[in-house]
């Protein structure tokens, strides 16, 4: 495979085979890690955001076909929910100020970052993946967006409701444990993928618990697969051959329903907590 524009060596690269719709083509971009904000290699197929990791021995070549690739690094793509890569993104966007909620705006002014083109071509999906977590207001044919703590919060209580199942069922020993465990474990894979400030110090005080022991943990590579190709509330992980579109549309909308419910329960909890402060 060609592996970049003007580069004649080859390198190999195992990713997911892209869906039946679109042409195929991956675009490489260049995009801000969401946990340290250093730039990180992303790869966008069919509109699948996949994140790029490489691997080498010190010694080791590859045979494909009758070629040998002298190079024996190992790249491989792996499907990351676009809701981590946006959120730091909508959350600077938005110039929240104090308890000023802060600014709504278009989906092309925020992801317009300049020293980052790449986000460029993600407008594709930051509607359907970004919708469930903004106050959302239409002008006429123009729709603008604004970044909502309590939907974060509830889409991330809800991604930690998931993962915990699926500890679970990736490690039987995760039944013998307590839930306390299992979801500082979640927390911990989520904070591979998020900053402490603000979303998981709000998560941890939601669940009761102590943010430096989350921090501890170390997630498994498999688990962390796991909970970042999960996508609730957005469109870009495409149906597989076979699949009902019908049921997966479904799907997506009980789980966007879902998030909306614990959304509206956190801001009833916040209210009460702030009545019983005044």
């Amino acid at each position: 495979m060609a592996w970049w524009e003007g580069v004649d060596e080859t390198r190999l690269l195992i990713a997911p085979v892209p869906g039946e719709t679109g042409n195929g083509i991956g675009q490489m971009l260049s995009l801000r890690h969401p946990k340290s904000g250093n730039a990180a290699c992303y790869l966008l197929v069919n509109g699948l955001l996949q994140e790029l990791h490489w691997f080498k021995q010190s010694y080791g070549s590859w045979f494909v076909g009758d070629y040998v690739c002298e190079d024996g690094s190992l790249y491989t793509a792996t499907p990351v929910d676009p809701v981590f890569i946006f959120l730091p993104i909508f959350k600077e966007a938005r110039m929240k100020k104090g308890d000023d909620p802060g600014k709504f705006r278009q989906l092309d002014e925020i992801v317009f970052i300049s020293s980052y083109p790449g986000y460029q071509h993600l407008l594709s999906i930051a509607e359907n993946s970004m919708q469930v977590l903004c106050d959302v207001k239409e002008i006429g044919s123009s729709k603008f967006f604004r970044l909502d703590d309590s939907k974060v919060l509830a889409w991330l209580y809800h991604k930690v409701c998931e993962l915990k199942k699926t500890l679970s069922v990736l490690d039987k020993n995760y039944a013998a444990r307590q839930e306390k465990d299992t979801l500082a474990d979640a927390v911990s894979i989520l904070g591979e993928y998020m900053k402490d400030e603000p979303w998981l110090k709000l998560l941890c005080n939601h669940l009761k618990l102590d943010l430096a022991e989350a921090n501890r943990k170390a997630p498994d590579v498999e688990i962390l697969s796991a909970v970042t190709e999960s996508n609730p509330g957005s469109q870009s992980v495409l149906p597989g051959k076979g699949s009902d579109t019908k049921s997966t549309r479904t799907g997506k909308q009980a789980k966007k329903a879902k998030v909306e419910t614990e959304s509206k329960n956190i801001k009833e909890m916040f209210s009460r907590a702030t009545r019983r402060r005044n």
